[in-house]
């Protein structure tokens, strides 16, 4: 299973070294589901998934099986950043479906976005990159700040909620986190009863004003 060399807390960025052969892509699409699920962003999975798959298998059948790659992934509050790096000079092949590979679904996703992907060299190769756009809406911004104080939470607790990476433990640490607030309250004075049903009012409210999938940073 691959994990991040690299990671840095904001802007987020992970750094995935892999060896483009054909047995190594479940791993490395796990380890873009991971990571993502860690960040806050599980609504991008499939897509950097898909991403993952086409740019990889494009090294292994235009530069060589086996040849050593790098994926890179980036996260700001706009947009997420796909790159896989390798050392060929090669410009890559078929990201353009042509009518005999409409079945193909990572190709057509590369190609609904080719307005956001490109090419760029490096001091021992190329990087091919892909951009997916974040939609800013107030959902987005709620689930942020969410992320950050469960990963902030995680800390202070010494425990594993600071990589939100499996769904049991992002049960467990958000269940935790509430148990502590309702404590919280109660030591205020204030009635827990009450916050919460005002919140799952809140919540109800702003959920039904979402249209589409909520794509966080």
């Amino acid at each position: 299973m691959y994990r991040c060399s690299v990671t840095e807390p904001r802007p987020r960025r992970c750094v995935l070294p892999f060896a483009a052969e054909p047995r190594q892509l479940a791993d490395l699409r796990r380890a873009v589901k991971a990571e993502l699920a860690g960040w806050g962003m599980s609504a991008l999975a499939e897509e950097a998934q898909l991403i993952t798959t086409e740019l990889a298998s494009n090294v292994i059948k235009h530069v060589g099986q086996g040849t050593a790659a790098t994926l890179v992934l980036d996260a700001d509050t706009d947009q997420l950043r796909l790159e896989l790096h390798d050392n060929s000079d090669k410009e890559p092949q078929s990201l353009h479906p042509t009518c005999e590979e409409e079945s193909d679904r990572g190709l057509q996703l590369l190609a609904a976005l080719s307005a956001v992907w490109g090419t760029t060299r490096t001091a021992v190769g190329k990087a091919v990159w892909c951009e997916l756009p974040l939609a800013p809406n107030e959902s987005r911004r709620r689930i942020q700040r969410a992320t950050t104080l469960m990963e902030a939470y995680g800390r202070a607790a010494g425990g594993p909620a600071a990589r939100l990476t499996h769904r049991p433990v992002m049960e467990e640490s958000a269940t935790s986190l509430i148990l502590d607030l309702l404590h919280w309250l109660t030591a205020h004075g204030l009635d827990p009863d009450d916050i919460l049903d005002r919140a799952q009012t809140h919540f109800e409210a702003c959920s039904s004003s979402v249209t589409g999938p909520v794509l966080l940073p």
